[in-house]
């Protein structure tokens, strides 16, 4: 497949902050890949330079075959952009707001309204309302639309799901699954964890480093090291305790229970007995299955050294 967003040895400091330091990655033409790390990691500020809206202190990227750089005014006519803090007309209503964006293009909302008409469909009951009085899902999807009306060939949503209930998350990304049948390139960037399983690849990005680029799956899988759950009454004291016994190689938070990395020599039965005898009540420690999260704590601490 051709490259759709080509991406190397990127650089960019603020002063004597390097927010990013050799970014290097591809994504393939028609594909979702998605850029995964918490926030400082330097995904806005990569998302800003793919938008020609920020220049890179050293390094090479192109979309859709365009240098951002050199070809900035054509490129920003075959792409869409989304940041993650609302950016349309807020004392504009939502046909406004489209018919605006459109205009930018020169296009008309009738031209290219099956694209968004899936997404639309939501705000169609109150075209006259003000952008600024809508809900964060209805803001989210009128950013989209107004990203998409002049039918881009790549789309940039820099955390588009930050701040908006888990129904709306859910819907969001259904839509972009129907997008990627129109052949459009999406780069995705969010700090949560469980979406990044929704993008055929994604990049681990930690202070301005990628740390790993592949399918979730193939990440998950790479983890070598045996992982168990662990759960008390008390959890704050079974980290300390898990922490201090043999066999643990390292112990984090994870969800509602604790994620063990465990030694050849640990035993869970043999621990389980042990923090009994410590005054914990009902402990349990069993088999872990590992994820991409594992996966990015284990990178992150690598990162560190």
């Amino acid at each position: 497949m051709n490259e759709g967003i080509v991406i190397s040895d990127i650089t960019k400091s603020y002063g004597k902050t390097k927010a990013l330091d050799g970014v290097c990655f591809s994504v393939e033409e028609g594909e979702l890949f998605g850029l995964i790390g918490p926030d400082g990691a330097g995904k806005s500020t990569l998302f800003k330079i793919l938008a020609t809206l920020l220049l890179p202190d050293s390094g090479y990227a192109s979309m859709t075959g365009l240098d951002v750089v050199k070809d900035y005014r054509k490129l920003r006519t075959e792409i869409g952009y989304m940041p993650e803090k609302f950016s349309l007309y807020q004392d504009l209503t939502v046909k406004e707001n489209l018919e605006f964006f459109a205009s930018l293009f020169g296009v008309s909302v009738k031209t290219n309204f099956d694209l968004i008409a899936p997404i639309y469909k939501q705000l169609e009951q109150f075209p006259n309302r003000l952008a600024g009085n809508l809900s964060g899902g209805m803001k989210q999807k009128l950013a989209l639309s107004c990203a998409l009306i002049h039918r881009p060939k790549v789309l940039l949503l820099d955390e588009p799901t930050t701040g908006v209930d888990a129904v709306s998350r859910s819907e969001f990304w259904d839509m972009l699954s129907n997008l990627r049948k129109h052949g459009i390139t999406i780069l995705v960037s969010t700090s949560y964890m469980d979406e990044a399983k929704l993008c055929e690849r994604i990049a681990m990005i930690n202070n301005g480093h990628i740390l790993a680029v592949n399918s979730p799956e193939k990440l998950a899988d790479s983890i070598e090291e045996t992982l168990y759950n662990a759960s008390a009454n008390d959890m704050f004291r079974l980290l300390t305790e898990l922490r201090k016994t043999q066999g643990v190689k390292e112990c984090y938070t994870f969800g509602a229970t604790l994620h063990i990395v465990a030694e050849k020599d640990f035993s869970s039965e043999s621990t389980i007995q042990l923090l009994q005898k410590k005054g914990l009540k009902d402990v349990k420690i069993y088999p872990a299955y590992a994820t991409i999260e594992d996966l990015f704590i284990k990178l992150m601490q690598n990162d560190r050294q």
